[in-house]
């Protein structure tokens, strides 16, 4: 029997998490996030609870369908993991991430905290306080936020980070000096690995939660277990080709990830479809990214790729002028750091420094409008 599905704005938290609270207790329909396709008087299968519109970096638009059930598991499994209490959502709550914030600390008993206006030390302070006395403190965050607060000087700042149980962090890599710091400063940070598909993240650490199970296929990653979407909405072609079923029945999600998982940990090396061909050589953006981040100044870079003449193809360094100076000490520094971890035929051509890196309403980087800021430099670069 087909449910009824109402659409609702990102940038209500609250009428969000009231229409959850409804969804949830049975009292009210399946909600459509994020705009697309799934609009007011769409219908959906009976037990959907969320349709997650959403594009990702790449621009491709999709309609995700989940399932009450499968937000339950999802929710379920972290609390088993990290524990449950009360959480601050610092995150859009259209969007997977954010909905899943909501929905944690509902079923703990406790109406989530939204932070309100732009994402500062003084509204994260401001919403930590709200938090009710005695519980226990989550809230998830992605890297840019993350170094936001450990940027702050106030020790006010640093002193509500600590007040937290767990602050998970995702959507992007968590850049290994960001960790560092939050570790030096008693912070206890969990990074989250998963997508809208698997009704967030479902491996924390490396380590899977109870109930997913990994494989890697051909060099990918695929994830399996009781968070599983049920599909895309109007989309059944899309759907039997991410969601195969295996010879013994059990539906598996192709994430497009590359990686490997030994001894229990999974680890992700990339994007299988990030790749460039520089020279002959197949050069992973990725692994180029994670390398330049690791350098000190470029925490929150982003590595793109553009057309070369010489070479065929070529990355790009793309960065905040408040980091680096983009001057030839800077480009050679992270050209030393990608050499040595992935090669010399992979390291950056240029750096762009720009004012302000472009996000998406989900906190990620706007991978295609920092590629053509990249681009118009490209052609700069070859008319010079």
């Amino acid at each position: 029997m087909p449910a009824s599905l109402v659409a609702l704005g990102a940038d209500d938290p609250d009428a969000v998490i009231a229409a959850l609270r409804r969804m949830l207790d049975g009292t009210g329909p399946a909600l459509a996030l994020g705009g697309g396709p799934a609009t007011g008087g769409d219908s959906v299968p009976d037990g959907t609870g969320v349709v997650v519109t959403t594009s990702g970096s790449t621009g491709v638009p999709k309609s995700v369908v989940l399932s009450r059930a499968a937000l339950d598991a999802s929710a379920t499994a972290t609390a088993a993991r990290i524990g449950e209490g009360a959480w601050m959502l610092a995150l859009p709550s259209g969007y997977i991430a954010g909905l899943q914030v909501a929905l944690r600390s509902l079923r703990a008993g406790f109406d989530p905290v939204p932070l309100t206006g732009h994402f500062t030390p003084e509204a994260f302070r401001d919403a930590t306080a709200r938090l009710p006395a005695g519980a226990p403190r989550y809230t998830s965050f992605v890297p840019a936020q993350l170094r936001t607060l450990l940027d702050d000087p106030d020790p006010a700042t640093t002193a509500a980070l600590g007040s937290y149980a767990a602050v998970l962090v995702g959507g992007q890599a968590l850049p290994k000096p960001l960790r560092e710091r939050a570790a030096d400063a008693g912070i206890r940070i969990v990074r989250t690995y998963g997508s809208t598909e698997t009704c967030g993240g479902c491996v924390y650490d490396g380590v899977p939660l109870d109930g997913v199970g990994v494989r890697i296929e051909d060099g990918e990653v695929q994830l399996t277990g009781p968070m599983l979407a049920d599909g895309y909405l109007g989309d059944a072609r899309r759907t039997a080709d991410v969601f195969p079923t295996g010879a013994d029945g059990t539906r598996w999600y192709r994430t497009g990830d590359a990686g490997s998982f030994e001894n229990g940990v999974l680890a992700i090396t990339g994007r299988l479809d990030n790749v460039i061909v520089s020279g002959g050589v197949n050069v992973s953006l990725d692994r180029v990214e994670r390398a330049v981040r690791e350098v000190p100044g470029f925490a929150g870079a982003v590595v793109v790729g553009v057309p070369d003449d010489r070479w065929g193809e070529a990355s790009v360094v793309v960065v905040a002028r408040a980091d680096a100076d983009g001057g030839a000490a800077d480009l050679q520094r992270v050209r030393d750091a990608v050499a040595a971890a992935a090669g010399a035929p992979a390291r950056p051509r240029e750096l762009v420094v720009v004012d302000r890196l472009p996000q998406l309403t989900s906190g990620k980087p706007d991978r295609r409008a920092i590629r053509e800021t990249a681009l118009i430099r490209a052609t700069q670069f070859h008319a010079s």
